[in-house]
């Protein structure tokens, strides 16, 4: 089994910074895909950022140029430095890890953190 574990949210003020970061813990071989989704309230869940095994990035243009995504393989967890904060940034943040791979030959399609709080607000 494999868990996700999501910290760093919190609440900020505009213009604000936060790291997010997320830790994959588990029978775990390698990791394909990881990223960061966001819902709002009332709103459906979108993509952040994603990020390879490679490190190559995704971005939804809302965030871009704003928000960075890395990853540490070794230690399969991701980050999200989230500069330049707006209230609409607000949602719940959750961390997806996509096709994990217990071991040479087999995978599990996704798995998903419980979610971390971020408040953008003054």
């Amino acid at each position: 089994q494999v868990q996700l574990v999501e910290s760093g949210g919190g609440l900020v003020q505009p213009g604000g910074s936060l790291r997010l970061s997320c830790a994959a813990s588990g029978s775990i071989f390698s990791i394909d895909s990881m990223g960061w989704y966001r819902q709002a309230p009332g709103q459906q869940r979108e993509l952040v950022a994603s990020i390879s095994t490679g490190g190559s990035t995704n971005y939804a243009l809302s965030v871009k140029g704003r928000f960075t995504i890395s990853r540490d393989n070794a230690k399969n967890t991701v980050y999200l430095q989230m500069n330049s904060l707006k209230p609409e940034d607000t949602a719940v943040y959750y961390c997806n890890a996509n096709r994990v791979w217990t071991s040479a030959i087999n995978y599990v399609s996704n798995y998903w953190g419980k979610g971390t709080l971020v408040t953008v607000s003054s």
